[in-house]
């Protein structure tokens, strides 16, 4: 049952990403449709990298230029978001819906939360006066109960 709901889920998300793309005048080539269902399907938040590596399997000739492209168009038309860590490398999420992150900063994993009132952070006067806020989120950064464990702590 839990397979049938994610493959729905995910049939979802590419039908949109598919619109979108059609709506924007890109073209749907098969790299970007792949590079965009293995982002979708990924619960790790994964780098252009790692990402690449996956691909690779199926799609031997995919390019990580193509990769990390193909990745950032995807945040630019609001189809993904780029999770940044302090100094890390640019980690993806095709997660769009409302959602927080947290940074384990011993094993770098990151998890995903919900807490209703991040969703609605007052954004300062003097913010909204001179800037146009697109996106607010909230990072939070500690250790994951593995790593945890792993220190005893």
């Amino acid at each position: 049952m839990n397979k049938v709901k994610n493959n729905t889920k995910l049939d979802s998300k590419v039908k949109r990403f598919k619109a979108e793309c059609r709506r924007l005048g890109l073209k749907i080539t098969p790299q970007r449709t792949a590079i965009y269902t293995a982002l979708a399907e990924a619960r790790d938040h994964p780098t252009a990298d790692v990402l690449h590596r996956r691909l690779r399997k199926k799609y031997p000739e995919i390019s990580l230029d193509t990769v990390n492209r193909t990745l950032l168009t995807l945040a630019d038309i609001g189809l993904a978001i780029v999770v940044e860590g302090t100094g890390q490398p640019k980690r993806f999420d095709a997660d769009i819906d409302t959602h927080q992150h947290f940074i384990c900063v011993k094993c770098k994993k990151i998890f995903d939360f919900v807490h209703k009132p991040f969703d609605n952070i007052k954004i300062p006067k003097k913010i909204k006066q001179n800037f146009k806020v697109v996106r607010s989120t909230v990072y939070i950064e500690g250790f994951c109960d593995a790593c945890l464990k792993k220190t005893g702590r």
